[in-house]
């Protein structure tokens, strides 16, 4: 050890009677040194102590180690309550308080249920890939000034689809790696990451309609800018036309995705009359649906099926338990950096499009005795 400053990899050189560019390939890909030029490079890092730097390595590189990952924000920060943490210091307010909460609150935005297990994954694999993954939320963002910000500070971008306007994508795609996280490709340049939606709405619709003798299922569709519902609207359609039902003749239902939404679309049904199955596009619509049926004295299966898709816990914990196809949520956030990693390493291949399958989760809302 080097007393009175920090050991540099010229001083690791030295000591081991190499290059620093010896050094730098032990200390990256060890296997490509000879095992003795290997030894002697690590028996010099361990007695002077030496630690890479990051910074010095990005610089050389022309690279952060750092890969971003963008979401849309979804909650309004004025909406959040004022906070001085420093007014409870110890001594300035009591340990805890009692509140009995007696209101039906909405739970949870849904597509925050979603995005949480993909952060999951794609903070994982970042860990494994060697990367610190940085996460930007656009709330309150018209100008998209967060996602250029962050464009800046990364070597690369996993951004949710449609989070971003084509146009400032585009730009940003100039400088830095994007892989596009949910829905298709459309004809652009950059590595998708997926699901098959479609072919996975379409086999459930077959399943549902096996179990009404074929009369239509109702549909409750999801926000129309979403990408991901708009596929599943296609499965569903294509399955529905295999079984010679007219789209015209399919009652469909929109909400925003939230349990609340539900609620009312089911509320609406049981009023204008009951269908013989409700498809939804997610499984928190569904949950609030069946809310509403057991309310009106509704029995599920019995008077009708319900279905849903995604797979959130909570579809595992309602009564009647929710048929649903389960999302690989986890897997979708460790998909995405690997191949923006891969990307990285590879600049000039074709784009890719991962389109990772589907489980479909068949439980008590769906089955109906023989």
């Amino acid at each position: 050890m080097i007393v009175g400053r920090a050991a540099t990899v010229y001083d690791v050189a030295d000591r081991a009677g190499v290059s620093i560019a010896t050094v730098s390939r032990v200390l990256r890909s060890p296997d490509a040194v000879r095992p003795a030029t290997r030894e002697r490079v690590l028996d010099a890092v361990t007695a002077l102590g030496y630690v890479p730097s990051g910074s010095a390595r990005g610089l050389a590189e022309r690279r952060t180690g750092v890969l971003g990952l963008y979401f849309p924000g979804f909650d309004a920060a004025e909406e959040a309550p004022a906070l001085d943490v420093l007014v409870h210091s110890a001594g300035a307010t009591p340990p805890f308080t009692v509140v009995h909460d007696e209101t039906d609150a909405e739970a949870e935005h849904p597509t925050m249920l979603f995005l949480d297990e993909v952060l999951r994954g794609a903070e994982l694999e970042a860990w494994k890939q060697g990367f610190v993954l940085m996460v930007g939320v656009g709330r309150d963002d018209p100008d998209r000034s967060t996602v250029r910000d962050m464009a800046g500070r990364v070597d690369g971008l996993v951004v949710l689809a449609r989070s971003v306007p084509d146009d400032v994508l585009a730009r940003l795609a100039l400088r830095i790696p994007v892989v596009v996280l949910s829905g298709p490709a459309r004809g652009d340049r950059y590595d998708h990451v997926t699901v098959s939606n479609a072919e996975a709405m379409a086999e459930l619709t077959r399943q549902v309609l096996a179990q009404t003798d074929g009369a239509a299922p109702a549909f409750l569709a999801g926000p129309d800018d979403s990408p991901d519902g708009a596929e599943r609207w296609d499965g569903f359609s294509r399955a529905i036309s295999e079984a010679g039902i007219a789209a015209a003749d399919v009652v469909v239902v929109r909400g925003d995705f939230t349990r609340a939404s539900g609620r009312r679309a089911a509320e609406q049904l049981i009023a204008d009359g009951l269908p013989a199955a409700l498809m939804s596009a997610n499984d928190q619509m569904a949950l609030g649906a069946l809310d509403a049926f057991r309310s009106a004295g509704v029995s599920v299966p019995e008077d009708l099926i319900v279905t849903g898709f995604d797979g959130i816990e909570a579809a595992a914990l309602s009564r009647p338990r929710l048929t649903t196809v389960r999302q690989p949520m986890i897997e979708l956030g460790r998909a995405a950096v690997q191949v923006l990693a891969r990307r990285l390493e590879r600049p000039d291949t074709d784009p890719v499009t991962v389109r990772l399958p589907l489980e479909i989760v068949v439980r008590e809302s769906s089955r109906r005795s023989r």
